[in-house]
C-alpha cells in the first residue's frame, strides 16, 4: 500500500467457520436514537441497543430484514445465507422468522457513513445510509488502468502507487507533453488498449489514454483524458489534444472526465480525440506501412 493509501472491498469476507465471533467495541460504529419527527437523542456506541443490532456472525449492525431463530436468537440477513439455515448460537434451525421488533429498533437509529475512515463525517438514518454510500464523494475509486481488467480499488495515493508498481504506468510531471505512438503494422488492428500515460500538475493526477479499436466496422484511434478524482474537481480543468502530420492537423479541445466514469463509458461515447486509421496513415507519412503518430496535449485550470 502506498503512502497515505486506503484499500477496501465492499464484499462480506467467506469463511469456513461461521461461528460466533468474540464481542470487540474497537472499531464500531456510534448509533443515534432517533426521535419523532427526525430528532436525534444522545449517544449509545456502547450501549444494550448496540448489543441487541449486533449480528453474532460479523458483529455489524443488523438492518431489516433481521431473521431470528425460533430461540430468539437474531442475525444479519447477509449471514444467514452463509450458516447453511443453522442458528450460529443454538443450531437451531433458522428458518423465515423475522424479528419485527428489532427491526423497528433498527428503524429508529442513525449510522455514519462506512467511509468515515476517509473523512466522511455525515451520519443517516439506516434505510438513507446506502444511498449516500453509493455515491458518497469519499468512496473508493477503481482502478483506472484499462490493459487488463483490475479489480483493486481504493484512495487516489494509493491508486497511483498501485499504477506505477503493479501496471508499470509512466508518470510524468507538467501540463504539456509530446507523446509519440509507433505500431510496425498498423493494418492488424484489434479491441485493444495502447497505452495509459498518468501526468502530476496543478496537484491533482490525471490519465492520457491512447487506444486502438473498431467504431462498428471501421478501425480507430483515440486519445482522451481521465482526472483522477470527482466530477466536481475535473469539471474546473481542460485540456486539448493534438496529432498532425504532411501540413496538416487535427485538434480536441474538451473537459477530462472523472474516473468514476467508467474507462469503456468514456471510451463508448467518443469523448476524446478520434482518428481513423486513413487519417492516423496519413499523417504517419512514408509508405503508409508504419503507424508513427505525435499526439501533443496541454491541460491546464479554467479561471472561476
Amino acid at each position: 500500500m502506498g503512502p497515505g493509501g486506503n484499500i477496501y472491498q465492499d464484499v462480506t469476507e467467506s469463511r469456513g467457520d461461521y461461528g460466533v465471533k468474540s464481542s470487540n467495541m474497537e472499531g464500531r460504529s456510534c448509533l443515534r436514537l432517533c426521535v419523532s419527527g427526525g430528532g436525534r437523542q444522545g449517544m449509545a456506541s456502547n450501549s444494550a441497543v448496540h448489543e441487541l443490532l449486533e449480528c453474532p456472525v460479523c458483529l455489524s449492525i443488523m438492518h431489516p430484514p433481521i431473521h431470528q431463530c425460533p430461540n430468539g436468537h437474531t442475525i444479519c440477513v447477509v449471514c444467514k445465507s452463509k450458516v447453511q439455515n443453522s442458528c450460529p448460537i443454538c443450531r437451531q434451525e433458522l428458518g423465515n422468522i423475522r424479528c419485527l421488533a428489532l427491526e423497528k429498533v433498527a428503524e429508529s437509529i442513525e449510522l455514519p457513513c462506512k467511509y468515515h475512515y476517509l473523512g466522511c463525517q455525515d451520519i443517516f438514518p439506516y434505510h438513507t445510509r446506502i444511498r449516500h454510500e453509493e455515491n458518497c464523494k469519499y468512496r473508493g475509486y477503481n482502478c483506472p488502468y484499462a490493459g487488463t481488467e483490475c479489480y483493486v480499488k481504493g484512495d487516489i495515493p494509493f491508486l497511483v502507487a498501485h499504477l506505477k508498481a503493479d501496471h508499470n504506468v509512466d508518470m510524468h510531471d507538467g501540463s504539456t507533453f509530446n507523446h509519440r505512438y509507433v505500431k510496425p503494422n498498423p493494418h492488424e488492428i484489434e479491441n485493444a488498449t495502447w497505452m495509459l500515460t498518468i501526468f502530476n500538475c496543478f496537484g491533482y493526477q490525471f490519465c492520457l489514454h491512447f487506444e486502438a479499436f473498431h467504431l462498428g466496422m471501421a478501425p480507430v484511434y483515440m486519445a482522451f483524458l481521465r482526472f483522477m478524482g470527482d466530477e466536481n474537481e475535473a469539471s474546473k480543468f481542460s485540456y486539448s489534444l493534438e496529432v498532425g502530420g504532411n501540413g496538416r492537423k487535427l485538434k480536441w479541445q474538451g473537459v477530462p472526465r472523472s474516473i468514476r466514469d467508467g474507462h469503456k463509458t468514456v471510451r463508448d461515447s467518443l469523448d476524446g480525440l478520434i482518428i481513423t486509421r486513413n487519417i492516423a496513415l496519413f499523417f504517419s507519412g512514408s509508405d503508409r506501412q508504419e503507424l508513427k503518430l505525435k499526439v501533443a496535449g496541454r491541460i491546464w485550470r479554467e479561471q472561476s
